[in-house]
């Protein structure tokens, strides 16, 4: 989740909402919300449209209606960002977008996180490497996999907030600061 509390309140309230018109509209919200913060995100001079005090709340309810149409969010999507522009919080949609993702995942037994190797992994050890920490979280992972040269072996798991650096670089450091302390 963001830092940002706002965000994070208004995210908050929107799955309240969600929750109780139940799972399908939970999603739904979901999927727009990211819709229109991808959108938004893709069209930066819109960002500073809305972040320009010069431009009137009106204004900016025109310009975000033509956003809604085109995207055809559903009637309380829009109630939804018609709101954010009378509190002028249109400028966090994209963190009230991931705030609210995390949300969703976490109601769902989803959680994200990053796996980091020296060299990259075929598919079938993806699979199977997921397999495994999906078994003994007890958890659906959603992984997302890089490589760094300079790990130099092993991995670097990242779970929501613990990370697990079984690399080799971490354990030459770790050899290294017992050899100065002269264990």
């Amino acid at each position: 989740m963001s830092g940002n509390i706002v965000a994070r309140r208004y995210a908050k309230a929107l799955f309240t909402v969600g929750g109780k018109q139940g799972a399908t509209e939970l999603a739904t919200y979901g999927k727009q919300l990211a819709d229109l913060a991808g959108a938004l995100a893709g069209a930066p001079e819109a960002m500073r449209f809305f972040k320009n005090p010069v431009f009137s709340v009106e204004e900016k309810k025109a310009v975000l209606k033509q956003i809604s149409e085109k995207l055809k969010l559903t009637g309380a999507m829009a109630n939804f960002a018609n709101l954010l522009a009378d509190k002028n919080r249109l400028v966090s949609i994209p963190e009230i977008a991931a705030d609210y993702k995390a949300m969703l995942d976490d109601a769902s037994g989803i959680v994200s996180g990053k796996l980091v190797t020296a060299v990259a992994l075929s598919d079938s050890r993806k699979v199977e490497l997921k397999q495994r920490l999906e078994k003994q979280t007890g958890k659906k992972l959603v992984l997302d996999y890089a490589t760094d040269a300079e790990i130099l072996g092993g991995v670097v798991l990242q779970i929501g907030d613990s990370v697990l650096d079984a690399s080799l670089r971490a354990q030459l450091n770790i050899l290294k600061e017992t050899i100065k302390r002269g264990e």
